[in-house]
């Protein structure tokens, strides 16, 4: 209902002296005042009076009663621990309290003037309620400890005290103020916590208000089944998956270049693999293959220094030079097979491979035949070997070489290899290769080696009897069987091995063959050059069996 002129001077007049007896603790003289009000007075005052009675348990006049005691005027409101004193509940009364001030300010502003010295005010009866809007919007004072000011909008600075429920060491709840929050601070400082807070049953840690702790990045939430959405589990993403934010309901995969780090939060860059230099694997393999080389040059050099001896002239020094020298181009192109693939390398390793192995065994086709011719030309009636001279075997090993290089010429032309990222071998990393291109191409080059060197294991071996003391036919006979066994078991090795195995499968039989080759057919040579002497005679070569 309204409140009554009456009621609003008598809850005034109440409001106002506790406001005082709470400032001063107690007034002096004030129970004396109410002691000698005049009968016309204490209708007024009778609330006030009920007040103090009801909460000291005392009476104010002369009384014999046993219940209540006199009031003596030691009575202290700040002891009192009830409703009217609780100033905590005047939030609204405050607000009244600020605004009144806020409208006097505004109404002061719009009526005086204030100059260095002096201030003037103007004498008019009426105000205009628009400038009085208008000052409004402009105070700013401080009353009580209590700022006031508006911002462009019209609001007031949002200022609050954070208050929290404890129960005091007596078990009563106080409302006590733990921190505020004041907007016309600096960022960064509008809020700030400057006291323990207290929650259930006197706990000084946060109070958990779900069921399930939040899900870390790296995991997503899924929801248990038959309970509310605040109870969930926590799942790990799953492979090539990941999650960067606490609580993700799913887990999203990384690019195709990309992997998950550890914790399966963030994506980088998937490593790039292939046979390079640095590597313990590349080492090895580039260590044999320049000792390859070398051991290949070192013979040219023996055989060179003794040209003129019988085993060296015996055997098509020629060719023998020939096939030493395509030896250590064979030994040098598996150095191409090393390193980040690259368009020209790509092209490079595969043409010089197929091109130095025709060479290669084209020479030792070429030794085989002489051999053959040699022992046919002894017989008498037979002058085959005039049809197989130096020229002969020189066009020989020209005419199968330019097959290779025909074919090498074609493949390179019409689909050449070139370097790919392969994605799909493995997820966790790139693996850096050279693709065929053309298939056919590759496996073209590789049936004519094989063709090759088949054709000649078979005149070695039908050579191999021959009456001579130092038969060179079983030695190529030999190296020709280490050659093949090599490049059989070479496919399905090469096929099946992944990754960057598969251009170490590739290396380990171009390695394996030249060392066959160079070790089974000169090796022996150099052994009794360097190390039997007495063997080296044309005495000792045309000694029969």
């Amino acid at each position: 209902g309204w409140v009554t002129d009456t009621q609003l001077m008598r809850y005034s007049f109440c409001a106002g002296a506790i406001g005082v007896a709470i400032q001063q603790s107690i007034i002096p003289g004030f129970r004396d005042f109410l002691l000698d009000l005049s009968p016309s007075e204490v209708g007024a005052s009778s609330v006030l009076t009920e007040f103090w009675e009801d909460a000291f348990n005392c009476s104010l006049t002369k009384t014999t009663s046993a219940e209540k005691k006199q009031c003596d005027g030691t009575e202290d409101l700040k002891t009192l621990k009830i409703p009217y004193t609780d100033t905590s509940k005047f939030r609204i009364t405050n607000m009244v309290y600020k605004a009144v001030y806020a409208i006097a300010h505004a109404i002061h502003n719009a009526v005086c003037q204030e100059t260095n010295f002096t201030t003037f005010c103007k004498k008019q009866t009426r105000l205009d309620l628009n400038q009085v809007f208008t000052e409004l919007k402009k105070v700013n004072f401080t009353q009580n400890d209590y700022h006031v000011s508006f911002d462009a909008n019209g609001d007031p600075v949002a200022t609050y005290e954070i208050v929290n429920w404890q129960k005091s060491e007596s078990g009563i709840i106080e409302l006590v103020t733990v921190g505020y929050y004041d907007a016309s601070l600096p960022k960064g400082q509008e809020f700030r916590i400057n006291r323990n807070l207290t929650w259930v049953d006197g706990e000084t840690q946060v109070p958990v208000s779900v069921c399930s702790e939040s899900c870390p990045p790296g995991t997503r939430k899924v929801l248990q089944k038959g309970k509310p959405i605040c109870c969930y589990d926590c799942t790990h993403c799953p492979e090539g998956e990941i999650s960067n934010m606490t609580d993700s309901p799913d887990c999203f995969p990384c690019p195709r270049e990309f992997w998950p780090n550890a914790g399966k939060d963030a994506c980088f860059l998937k490593p790039l693999e292939f046979i390079s230099f640095d590597e313990l694997l590349g080492i090895i393999l580039a260590a044999f293959s320049v000792t390859g080389a070398c051991l290949s040059i070192i013979t040219a050099v023996v055989f060179f220094h003794h040209r003129t001896t019988p085993i060296v002239r015996a055997n098509n020094s020629e060719l023998s030079f020939l096939l030493l020298f395509s030896l250590t181009l064979c030994f040098l192109c598996a150095l191409t097979f090393i390193g980040a693939p690259s368009e020209w390398s790509c092209m490079l390793r595969h043409t010089t491979f197929g091109i130095t192995f025709v060479l290669c065994i084209s020479c030792v086709l070429g030794k085989t035949i002489v051999v053959l011719m040699a022992f046919k030309a002894t017989l008498p009636g037979n002058n085959r070997m005039k049809w197989f001279g130096p020229p002969q075997q020189r066009m020989t090993v020209v005419s199968v070489t330019f097959i290779q290089v025909l074919i090498c010429t074609v493949w390179l032309v019409l689909n050449p290899p070139f370097p790919v990222k392969n994605l799909t071998t493995y997820k966790e990393k790139i693996i850096l290769e050279c693709t065929l291109g053309s298939a056919v191409g590759f496996w073209a080059v590789l049936s004519y080696i094989g063709l090759l060197a088949v054709f000649c294991f078979l005149l070695a071996v039908l050579a191999r009897n021959l009456p001579d003391n130092f038969n060179e036919a079983k030695l190529i006979t030999f190296s020709m069987l280490i050659f093949c066994a090599v490049w059989i078991t070479f496919i399905p090795a090469y096929i099946s091995s992944p990754g960057k195995f598969t251009v170490a499968v590739e290396i380990f039989a171009i390695l394996a063959s030249s060392f066959g080759l160079i070790l089974c057919i000169f090796a022996p040579k150099c052994f009794i050059i360097l190390f039997q002497p007495q063997k080296n005679t044309k005495k000792h070569l045309m000694n029969k069996y």
